[in-house]
């Protein structure tokens, strides 16, 4: 079966955009098939891929019934197929309030497609508004991209709460599979504190009848590492851009873990087109 993931944090700034397409990208070595999904309106997604816009984007699809998500989709590696954001999008959560599936919409667009696909990830907005909603209700999975700081677990806290209550109602299925720490150090005293606290919080958890009972933390952390930062102004993946520095090994590991395949690939690395380097925000989320 196809996993569909949602990457969130309503949080932003903690490294969410960059997990989602470099986690894409190291799947897709494993010789899946793998579909991006770009739910944030600040469009970094396929700016990371090098694919600044596109004529169909995930906004055409969730307000036109006439698009199909087989018209919105566009190839951005081998094995990695994206649909795109736009600016527009951020003018969808007032747009879908009057329709009566609102919450569900990106569910019934992607059910057509989501067979041709081993993952599907979904990069979703840092709010936990009708956007993240359809998001969440098209998911198997959740994953959580976080930093080790004390506010952060207090976001955890909220987003599990909302988690609770889709799963009551919009979507059973959906489950909390980990957490990923991202620019992370661990030989800080705040770090080991917070990954402390979640861990007892996930254990204390175990037994009982929440979505996040087989939550994890995804080892390893993604170390802090500047050519993840430098990457997205290039329109490159961590793996085209500096597939031997500390960044693109965790991440290698990191869909290691996600995916449960254990062995040593080779990422391809593809030549890109330099055309994006001083035009695009160097975000490292």
């Amino acid at each position: 079966m196809t996993r569909i993931i949602s990457l969130l944090n309503q949080k932003g700034g903690v490294g969410k955009t960059t997990t989602t397409v470099n986690l894409a990208a190291a799947i897709s070595a494993f010789d899946k098939k793998v579909l991006v999904i770009d739910l944030d309106p600040q469009t970094h997604l396929g700016l990371h891929f090098g694919i600044e816009e596109t004529a169909t984007s995930v906004y055409d699809l969730l307000m036109d019934d006439r698009v199909e998500a087989k018209n919105a989709v566009v190839n951005a590696r081998k094995n990695i197929d994206l649909i795109t954001s736009e600016v527009d999008l951020a003018a969808a959560e007032s747009e879908l309030a009057p329709k009566t599936d609102r919450h569900d919409l990106l569910a019934k667009k992607l059910e057509p497609i989501q067979n041709s696909y081993d993952y599907i990830l979904i990069d979703c907005p840092p709010s936990l508004g009708l956007l993240t909603i359809n998001a969440l209700a098209a998911s198997t999975e959740l994953i959580v991209p976080m930093q080790t700081h004390f506010l952060a677990l207090q976001g955890v806290s909220r987003l599990f709460e909302t988690v609770q209550m889709l799963v009551g109602g919009l979507n059973p299925k959906l489950a909390v599979t980990g957490i990923v720490l991202c620019m992370h150090e661990k030989n800080t005293k705040l770090a080991r504190e917070v990954v402390d606290d979640l861990q007892e919080f996930f254990e204390t958890s175990r037994k009982s009848e929440v979505p996040w009972k087989n939550c994890v933390i995804f080892d390893p952390p993604i170390r802090r590492c500047v050519k993840l930062a430098e990457a997205p102004s290039f329109g490159k993946t961590i793996f085209d851009y500096e597939p031997n520095c500390a960044g693109a090994k965790d991440y290698a590991n990191l869909a290691e873990s996600v995916t449960g395949i254990n062995q040593s690939v080779e990422i391809e690395v593809l030549p890109i087109k330099e055309e994006l380097t001083s035009e695009v925000i160097n975000d490292p989320t």
